[in-house]
């Protein structure tokens, strides 16, 4: 961005954020919805003119960090955030869920100005703390955020621009905490927020599986293993793969044609009457057959290792009969959202068969568990609770309460 550009954006955030001071809701027109209300939330919890953020108990914070996912993760790829941090005269920050700084890093510049506003360990950063800041609104929004020079609350930080991003356990979806990169404002880039965003992917496929009731062990097997149902993971030989949407829908269809599938009969499973080219499909596959290191044939298309996937696993249990762990093993949708028709078709077969078991044979503790998943389905709750008519049972009143939230 040039410097002109930049220092009217500045001018322009510094007229906002005095007008809020000055006038309260006279800065509405002149700042993005969610920064006004950040401001709101800060003005009512702290001064515009705070000197720092406040510390948290250090042996707490230490405590809390030592052994965590996020440690274990941060420190997997603390070389790439060093040098991140290093090359672009950064500061990176790794939070817990309150906002709470866990571990930072700094180039020789910014973190010497990061030590001068607790912008260290235990430093809390939520903006009841110590003001609008994007730490606090990625945690929030649980999206990447950017706050530039005066849209931060506090002054001490209007030479700082900051770009932030969420970072999810890759099995549960739960967030961890957030990814920060700060410097300068005058150091404003275009791909902050993006770099943001793969810094916290990258810290994302370091975090060790959490380990799901049910579920296929992965973590070291050789060969292809697929979650699809409720998230999506793939690992190959115990190594998390990053892959796309696209890409994951492909290899699902693979992972489920054992025997392959001609060009065209992939284009039709992957696209429908969707117009897309050829082309855009042997792109795709040609990205995966890399991140396979190679094990994807062609003519047909076929994987050349071995696969599993939750979704075959489920079904198996379903088929002997095994239904509470079935449901147990039940994630949720199968990649939710999927345009696929072979996909979406695929989803409803394995919902209708667990959901048929289960009006089968109704067992409470399973039919718990499956109103977790789908909170709305009135007619299981109702079977199972006609099974258990006149018969004592601890979760009776859990599955009254959950059939009158489902026929709201």
């Amino acid at each position: 961005m040039a410097a002109n550009d930049l220092r009217s954006r500045r001018y322009d955030a510094v007229r906002a954020w005095s007008a809020f001071v000055e006038h309260g809701d006279g800065a509405e027109p002149l700042v993005r919805p969610e920064i006004l209300s950040s401001w709101t939330r800060s003005e009512a919890a702290v001064s515009p003119d705070v000197t720092e953020a406040p510390l948290a108990d250090e042996s707490e914070t230490a405590s809390i960090w030592r052994g965590s996912p996020l440690q274990v993760a941060v420190e997997s790829v603390e070389a790439e955030l060093r040098r991140t941090a290093e090359d672009g005269d950064l500061v990176v920050a790794v939070t817990d869920p309150q906002t709470r700084i866990l571990w930072t890093y700094g180039g020789r510049v910014m973190r010497r100005k990061a030590e001068t506003v607790n912008f260290v360990p235990g430093g809390r950063w939520d903006d009841q703390s110590v003001g609008t800041n994007a730490l606090d609104l990625a945690t929030r929004l649980d999206a990447p955020a950017m706050v530039f020079s005066a849209e931060h609350y506090a002054s001490i930080v209007h030479n700082w621009v900051c770009w932030a991003a969420p970072v999810h356990d890759p099995v549960t979806g739960a967030e961890l905490g957030v990814l920060d990169l700060s410097t300068t404002w005058d150091r404003t880039h275009p791909i902050g927020l993006a770099t943001a965003r793969v810094m916290a992917r990258l810290i994302e496929s370091a975090v060790p599986r959490s380990s799901a009731a049910g579920a296929p062990d992965d973590t070291g097997d050789p060969g292809l293993v697929m979650t699809l149902l409720g998230t999506v993971e793939t690992r190959l030989d115990g190594h998390r793969l990053l892959l796309n949407r696209r890409q994951s829908e492909i290899l699902a269809l693979l992972a489920m044609h054992p025997e392959g599938l001609s060009l065209e009969q992939l284009h039709a499973c992957v696209y429908g009457d969707q117009q897309v080219t050829f082309s855009t499909l042997k792109a795709e596959v040609s990205h995966l057959r890399a991140a396979l290191g190679g094990q994807l044939s062609s003519r047909p298309y076929r994987l050349l290792m071995p696969v599993a996937t939750d979704v075959d696993h489920v079904l198996g249990l379903l088929r002997r009969g095994r239904v509470a762990a079935a449901v147990e093993a039940y994630g949720g949708d199968l990649l939710p959202g999927t345009n696929s028709p072979a996909l979406g078709e695929l989803a409803e077969y394995v919902a209708v068969a667990v959901r048929e078991a289960l009006l089968t044979d109704p067992q409470p503790d399973a039919v718990v568990r499956y109103s977790e998943r789908a909170p709305y389905d009135a007619e299981v709750l109702e079977v199972c609770l006609a099974h258990l008519a006149g018969r004592p049972h601890p979760a009776v009143p859990l599955l009254k309460g959950r059939l009158a939230v489902a026929r709201r």
